[in-house]
């Protein structure tokens, strides 16, 4: 019999709907329920393609005696964090001041005030390795709540003390500079692998907003160094176990520091940053391996992501069925023995594909099996030879049972996808990719915009066309708004700059503080035992640097003094925290970046049927100066007739022909017809 969770829109909740605990949604009437009995809440949060979440609800919520035990002496509330990423922050914060350490599952006991008391994450059915079973937890609970009710008060009243006396003050902390973003960069330089590329030593995560922070800088500077290391980086991940050498994309991360075996669950957003990250390293270098590995990854997030309402689900799972045994398994979708490609391939294009690939009899993963790799001493192989062999590999693959698919849709990680679909779209000719990321765009519209009173406010998520029940956060705000940006520039379609411009009002007017730090919920939003607000980037860019970014490239279409204004009071944060911890504010580095670089504003004037416009807003485009904006279409007049975008107004056409006019700094470049001129207008700018 399904529990209360059957009538959830989350893939993760309706996991446990069938669950003989008694769950109950994040709601009101839960934390009702548990004040009417006298009893605690039982706070478990994780995410439809967490491996361990997996393994806790098949020993645990899965099992009738613990399941009885739960629903006598709890209520028992289940949240998914990519629906809710505010409770679980709040609650995340806990944990890791408490132990030092987080992650998912997460468990945490609450009273009926939402005030936690004790916490943890992943407990074993039977005590294992000095944790605790979960039923020793959940009898140890039981036994403080009844015998010591004050001192059970007194911790949570502590808890909740401390994590309110954990306000930040990054507002008054000035404007970065050219010598917060240099030792930034020294600090990324000493934590650099200079063997395996990368940051750090295993788990190892692909540091998206870190190499987009280093591209820039080195388009700002000429500084070899930083391009040195995001080309490297690129080119080691793209080589290892974490890139999917068959079908493209790029798993979570990889549990040891060469990016040899992944974990295997693939994010939305993940790809979506490192789509864009090899589609700017190609437009820095020429890379025909950033080109790859760009198209691909859109190839990737389109063939398997795509929902048929046009957005991008949020993730697939590590875990699939594995054919000979029958059981749930990480990776057996995607390992490979030497006698699996034999079978496929036959013995002698069998042998070839495990030289290329790196597929031993020792296995690099589990049982004998290996990840795909392109080691570095592979042989060489005629191209037309590995397409062959990825072909038959990928339709043998594609019979194997798949993992399983999230299929919610997140507005931020869909703002992601949309901005690097349609980069990579006008980058490399495929305007099927920009009609992919419009459509992931008109959905957002279509769904998640909630329109009164004039005003424009976003849902976090939909699945099946359906919108979620939970208000957008901060990060949907920022990335959809940039999404919107980076689609504007493309299409030269001026309504998404109006709608860009709807969200970034909003991040003024419900989540910004008067000292100019920023909120990860709204003003309006429910209220929590702490207001979250967290600027620090981890997996994506937190909601704060989002939101900067999308200020000030709003500010540059348009010239608004207050949103420029926002940008750089939110950016106090990367100030404060760029010289010290620079791996974990990236994408605040890189929107640092543009404001130090202007950013520039590009208008491109003529009809958009013009080969000669065309040929400049593709230069346009192709330019690496950080964060330059770039409006395309016809000049707009005074009164504000004919161009869709601010940046086109009085623009004119030069001798009759399709003009570029480059801005920066209230200073424009003097006004030119070729594209060549244009491109040396838009290169690198030495200090």
């Amino acid at each position: 019999m399904s529990n209360r969770l059957a009538n959830e829109t989350s893939p993760y909740l309706l996991q446990h709907a069938d669950n003989p605990v008694d769950w109950w949604p994040w709601s009101p009437e839960a934390f009702a329920e548990a004040r009417e009995r006298g009893v605690p809440v039982l706070l478990s949060v994780g995410y439809s393609s967490c491996h361990w979440c997996h393994v806790m609800a098949h020993e645990s919520f899965e099992d009738e005696l613990a399941a009885a035990y739960m629903n006598e002496h709890f209520v028992n509330i289940k949240v998914d964090r990519e629906e809710r990423p505010d409770v679980d922050a709040v609650y995340m914060e806990a944990v890791q001041a408490a132990t030092g350490q987080g992650g998912w599952p997460m468990t945490v006991f609450l009273t009926a005030d939402a005030e936690p008391f004790y916490f943890g994450t992943y407990f074993p059915p039977e005590p294992r390795h000095g944790m605790p079973s979960f039923m020793q937890v959940l009898e140890g609970v039981r036994t403080a709540w009844v015998g010591r009710p004050e001192e059970v008060a007194e911790v949570a009243g502590r808890i909740v003390q401390d994590l309110a006396g954990r306000q930040l003050d990054y507002g008054k902390a000035g404007t970065p500079g050219a010598e917060q973003l240099a030792q930034a960069l020294l600090g990324l330089t000493r934590e650099y692998d200079a063997v395996r590329g990368g940051f750090g030593g295993a788990p190892k995560f692909p540091p998206s907003m870190v190499l987009e922070f280093l591209l820039r800088h080195h388009a700002r500077t000429g500084g070899e160094g930083a391009l040195q290391m995001a080309a490297d980086t690129c080119e080691a991940m793209a080589r290892g176990g974490i890139y999917d050498q068959l079908g493209g994309g790029f798993a979570r991360y990889s549990v040891d520091r060469e990016w040899v075996v992944p974990h295997f669950e693939k994010m939305l957003y993940d790809n979506a940053l490192l789509c864009r990250v090899y589609a700017h390293l190609w437009r820095a270098t020429g890379s025909e391996m950033a080109r790859r590995v760009a198209l691909e990854t859109a190839d990737f997030m389109v063939r398997e992501l795509r929902t048929r309402e046009g957005g991008f689900a949020s993730a697939l799972d590590a875990d699939s069925e594995d054919p000979l045994t029958g059981a749930h398994v990480e990776g057996a979708y995607y390992a490979w023995t030497p006698g699996q490609l034999s079978e496929v391939l036959g013995e002698d294009d069998g042998a070839l594909a495990a030289a290329y690939f790196g597929v031993t009899e020792e296995g690099t993963f589990e049982h004998g099996k290996s990840v795909l790799q392109l080691p570095q001493d592979g042989p060489a192989v005629d191209a037309q030879k590995v397409e062959s062999v990825k072909e038959r590999l990928l339709a043998e693959r594609d019979r194997r049972p798949a993992p399983g698919r999230d299929d919610k849709v997140v507005a931020a990680w869909n703002g992601l996808a949309i901005a690097a679909l349609a980069e990579c779209g006008a980058y490399f000719d495929r305007p099927d990719l920009v009609e992919r990321a419009t459509e992931a765009a008109d959905l957002l519209v279509r769904v998640h915009f909630d329109v009164a009173a004039g005003r424009a406010r976003l849902a976090r998520t939909s699945k099946d066309g359906r919108v979620g029940p939970n208000a957008g956060v901060l990060e949907d705000y920022g990335d959809v708004a940039d999404g919107f940006l980076a689609l504007a520039a493309v299409t030269g379609e001026g309504v998404w700059l109006e709608f860009a411009g709807f969200l970034v009002d909003l991040v003024l007017d419900q989540f910004t503080a008067e000292d100019g730090s920023l909120y990860d919920t709204a003003h309006d939003a429910e209220q929590l035992i702490r207001r979250p607000q967290d600027p620090t980037d981890t997996a994506a860019p937190s909601g704060w640097t989002a939101a900067a970014g999308a200020l000030l490239s709003y500010a540059a279409h348009t010239g608004s003094e207050a949103h420029r204004t926002a940008a750089e009071r939110a950016l106090g944060v990367v100030h404060a925290l760029g010289p010290r911890a620079p791996r974990f504010i990236g994408h605040g580095l890189a929107v640092a970046e543009a404001l130090l670089d202007g950013p520039r504003e590009v208008a491109v004037v003529g009809h958009l049927d013009d080969p000669a416009r065309a040929a400049l807003h593709r230069t346009a485009l192709l330019g690496t100066a950080p964060g330059a904006v770039v409006a395309t279409g016809l000049p707009r007049a005074a009164d504000g007739s004919g161009g869709e975008f601010p940046l086109l107004a009085e623009r004119t056409l030069l001798h009759d022909l399709p003009t570029a006019y480059v801005c920066r700094h209230f200073v424009c470049a003097r006004p030119t017809t070729d594209p060549v001129e244009l491109a040396e207008q838009l290169g690198t700018v030495r200090p």
